[in-house]
């Protein structure tokens, strides 16, 4: 089964004091690439984070978002300066005699006193955080999987009416392609009788006719385009990591229409070609999202 690379997912996990929960989302990316936004007290779980989600997922752009509610990842406390709350306390008491100041110093007036006081944290054991984080990382990317596959089901729909529309159209080019030759006979055998009043060379005719038919031999195309439809069907119905390899496949493809279409000189086959590449383009769109 395919996977879209796009998604969300949602997980909680939480014990008598603290909550975690764990957000994240993914979108179209050509490799795997993960950003985690968290408390920065966590930062060193990062690493353990990210290799948990690369368990599951190989490619796409993945953003993870942590939050923690309850109690606080480090305990805090408050210092004060006593000896530095002196000397401002000094420093107010010359100023106001010196310059009759009668107003007192309030509490809040300290609380502004640079440095009087100040917090630090000091951090807690963090092991049972720890462990409620990768649990609800692991219900996000559980979630996020199901969307993946979910959407990918809706894919892979879609690319198999686009590839048997082209696989039609690629058939219709090859029942056209042997009367192209003959359509060039016809019309140089009729330039000739006008040009020269009935008198024809034979020999120079079918020369002129097999030069033709070689340049605008299109059998080699349509027998790669067939190879690399089979496939196409043959890698969307497999497990593994396709979207490179499908990456791949809609280059080769669109290689061999463009041949087609500088080659042939017909109107219909053009016709096909330039449907079989509107196929195609639909195609690379939905391909681009595949994991």
């Amino acid at each position: 089964m395919i996977r879209s690379m796009t998604g969300f997912g949602r997980g909680r996990a939480d014990n008598e004091v603290q909550a975690v929960t764990v957000e994240m989302k993914s979108v179209n990316h050509r490799f795997c690439e993960i950003t985690v936004r968290m408390p920065r007290q966590l930062m060193e779980i990062e690493d353990k984070i990210k290799k948990i989600i690369q368990t599951y997922i190989k490619r796409g752009r993945v953003e993870v978002f942590v939050t923690i509610s309850g109690e606080g990842l480090a305990k805090k406390t408050l210092q004060t300066d006593w000896e530095l709350l002196g000397e401002y306390m000094k420093a107010f008491q010359e100023i106001s005699e010196r310059h009759q100041l009668s107003k007192s110093v309030e509490i809040q007036d300290i609380l502004h006193m640079p440095d009087v006081m100040t917090t630090s944290e000091e951090e807690v054991d963090q092991t049972s955080i720890h462990q409620l984080v990768f649990t609800a990382v692991e219900q996000a990317v559980g979630q996020l999987l199901t969307m993946r596959e979910k959407e990918g089901q809706e894919l892979y729909q879609d690319l198999v009416q686009h590839l048997t529309n082209i696989q039609q159209l690629r058939d219709e080019v090859e029942s056209l392609a042997p009367t192209v030759s003959e359509q060039y006979e016809d019309r140089l055998r009729k330039r000739l009788t006008d040009y020269l009043e009935g008198t024809i060379d034979e020999q120079r005719v079918l020369a002129e006719v097999a030069i033709f038919a070689e340049k605008a031999d299109v059998n080699e195309e349509l027998t790669r385009i067939h190879s690399h439809l089979t496939q196409f069907f043959q890698t969307i119905d497999t497990t593994d990591v396709i979207g490179r390899k499908l990456d791949f496949l809609v280059q080769e493809l669109n290689r061999e229409m463009n041949t087609i279409g500088a080659k042939a000189n017909n109107g219909k086959i053009a016709q096909c070609v330039i449907d079989m590449k509107t196929q195609l383009e639909r195609l690379k769109e939905q391909v681009q999202n595949i994991e």
